[in-house]
């Protein structure tokens, strides 16, 4: 049985042809409210069930709620705010009214506006970073924000341009796949990298206790440095073809903004996933980190204060080469000592392949590496 979605029901925000043609001629009735392309990805994970139970932008009551016991005010689980922000300055509108949100001149969802509050930026970064560092990137972004929010739902008019098409499935769309395909239980693995061999060895390994593998790369913003989206999917593209059973893998696309919050984005990762009907999760080393913010295990951890998330994390020892077992083994197999091993890490691949170092096979697949190699700049700037 696939799993059922988070809180119960499976969102869909989404107007008909003709709702939607009937709005397009009445555009001058709305309040006009252009937003980012963060606000956008949000608005089409809010539409198209990723982010269920929620119908829209978090009102206040809602986003205290998740800053203070990581739930919504029902209990459900959540634990990263979904919020929309405005310069109080530039409020031409009242609790009540409907706006026309806009995106890249075009209009793209309609929002019913129940809230306009104020909040604390420094509760917020605190609360989800566990720090106000703002060297740390998620830290920077919120601090960033506007001094006002506004919470209310919305209704999607047109979807993001979405130029990975062929990769994206909505929650709707994983569910009849994976009911076709007969899986009942189905893990996701959450990544922004390329994959090397110890990605390859955790897929893998947690693969053999569940009926299907889904691979679910993020695609949008991410901090530089990191792969550009469309070597992560030709790397993977190269990697599924020739090295994963057709039978039980598939690689579908994550539209969203790394919020680089280690065991609370661990726990939104983990709900998404069990959006699209997933039954269990990969939790790696230091899941969603950046810097030395978070212990290399946190989000593991995290974990057991959600007995009921309805979703299990499957966690491993990190997966290294010994040369003297000669083979990708993790500490609770391998007896040798630190001395024979080298650790696989998605900062190590990065930087080997900024300076031009080849990796060895144990390191990375020959086709992942040619497929990295194909593009000129592979990473982002």
């Amino acid at each position: 049985m696939v799993n059922k979605p988070h809180g119960g029901r499976l969102i869909r925000r989404t107007v008909g042809y003709k709702t939607k043609k009937r709005i397009l001629t009445e555009l001058d009735d709305y309040t006009r409210f252009n937003i980012k392309e963060v606000n956008a990805v949000d608005v089409q994970s809010i539409a198209t069930g990723v982010y269920s139970p929620l119908t829209g932008f978090m009102m206040s009551d809602e986003f205290q709620s998740v800053l203070v016991n990581m739930r919504l005010p029902d209990d459900v689980p959540w634990t990263i705010p979904v919020v929309l922000d405005i310069n109080k300055d530039n409020i031409t509108f009242e609790e009540g009214d409907a706006l026309m949100l806009y995106y890249n001149d075009r209009p793209m969802a309609r929002m019913y506006v129940d809230d306009i509050y104020g909040y604390n930026k420094k509760e917020y970064a605190e609360s989800v970073f566990g720090t106000v560092d703002d060297a740390h990137p998620g830290v920077q972004r919120v601090m960033a924000l506007n001094d006002t929010l506004i919470g209310g739902e919305i209704e999607l008019l047109e979807d993001l341009e979405n130029p990975f098409k062929e990769y994206t499935l909505t929650p709707q769309e994983s569910r009849v796949l994976f009911r076709e395909k007969g899986w009942e239980t189905i893990v996701a693995f959450q990544t922004r990298n390329v994959a090397h061999v110890g990605h390859e060895f955790l897929q893998k390994t947690a693969a053999t206790f569940v009926d299907g593998l889904f691979i679910n790369p993020v695609i949008g913003k991410k901090k530089p440095g990191d792969f550009k989206d469309e070597v992560i999917l030709k790397a993977y593209d190269e990697l599924i073809k020739h090295y994963y059973p057709k039978d039980i893998t598939h690689m579908s696309i994550l539209r969203y903004e790394m919020k680089y919050a280690g065991p609370k984005e661990a726990i939104h990762h983990a709900l998404m996933r069990k959006n699209f009907g997933c039954t269990h999760i990969i939790i790696g080393r230091d899941h969603a980190g950046v810097g030395n913010y978070y212990g290399p295990f946190d989000a593991q951890h995290i974990f057991k204060e959600f007995p009921d998330l309805g979703m299990e994390a499957m966690s491993f020892p990190a997966f290294f080469y010994c040369h003297k077992c000669g083979n990708i083994v993790s500490s609770k197999i391998c007896p040798h000592d630190k001395e024979h091993h080298d650790f696989l890490s998605g900062t190590k691949m990065r930087e080997m392949l900024k300076t031009g170092e080849v990796p060895k096979p144990y390191q990375m697949r020959e086709e992942t590496f040619q497929a990295i190699r194909s593009f000129e700049k592979p990473f982002l700037e």
